[in-house]
């Protein structure tokens, strides 16, 4: 019998959730995982285990934690590989873990849940490796929130920009700061062996303006108190072949259109029999 899936509370997500929370939630531990590789990995705050699972793929070894014992015992149950294990901790309390126990540390969407946000990071610092690295995301406030008007009931401590990159910039020495958002976007790639490097123009106000010019409704910062890895994209694309975002869209659209023919049509009969009682 296949494991339940866990219920989702919106408080963690969950792979069976579709559409945009789907796209934001899966690009995360994609863009870590040519990072996991051969690596021995903490992910902090691992909710279903999805994530971890993933990592697990390619790193040595993949601990996922999480405060809440019921998606610890799910996640272990779910996702049986070699090299992964998972337990019941506070991520803002390790005490119990070694001092450079981990070459990486994933964690996603987590800071925003926690008060003690100097706490949980400083405890990252001890538990890695000199040359280890950290990759952490949380959404902007101002634009998650604020021009939203937008508040989310589990989120106990959202950061603006400025307050974000201060906490990681007090442990870190070196910092990549990448925006997060679902775009709409056209998109032209090779169908050759060819090189070239990456285009990307942004229609604003009109005009067609060089570079992506979007306020991140998310930020995922790859973090390490050495040098990072050169290998670090500039841009990172996450779909699905089967364009289910899209898919959905174009379905409400073509729902609404319908919809809105049948709503004409049924003004045009309504018209008509007024016309004919003499109205």
């Amino acid at each position: 019998m296949s494991e339940p899936v866990l219920e989702f509370t919106g408080e963690r997500f969950t792979p069976e959730c579709v559409r945009e929370i789907r796209y934001e939630h899966w690009a995360r531990y994609a863009f870590a995982l040519p990072l996991a590789r051969g690596r021995r990995v903490l992910d902090a705050a691992c909710g279903e285990g999805y994530g971890s699972a993933l990592l697990a793929g390619a790193a040595h070894s993949v601990l996922g934690l999480d405060i809440d014992p019921a998606a610890v015992a799910h996640a272990g149950r779910r996702y049986v590989r070699d090299g992964l294990r998972f337990a019941q901790a506070d991520c803002t309390a390790l005490d119990h873990l070694p001092d450079r126990a981990f070459d990486l540390i994933v964690s996603i969407e987590t800071l925003e849940h926690v008060e003690a946000q100097e706490r949980m990071l400083d405890g990252f610092v001890r538990l890695l490796s000199d040359d280890g690295l950290l990759v952490i995301s949380s959404p902007d406030k101002r634009t998650y929130s604020d021009l939203r008007g937008y508040r989310n009931e589990f989120h106990v401590r959202e950061l603006y920009r400025d307050e974000f990159e201060a906490l990681l910039a007090a442990r870190f020495a070196r910092r990549r700061l990448y925006g997060q958002k679902l775009l709409f976007q056209s998109a032209l790639w090779a169908l050759d062996e060819g090189e070239g490097g990456v285009q990307a123009v942004t229609l604003e106000g009109g005009e067609p303006r060089v570079g992506l010019h979007y306020a991140p409704l998310y930020f995922v910062a790859v973090c390490g108190r050495r040098d990072l890895p050169p290998e670090l994209p500039a841009l990172a694309l996450f779909g699905d072949a089967d364009e289910s975002v899209y898919s959905h869209y174009d379905h409400e659209v073509r729902k609404n259109m319908a919809a809105g023919q049948r709503i004409l049509e049924l003004e045009a009969e309504v018209a008509a029999l007024r016309a004919l009682l003499g109205e």
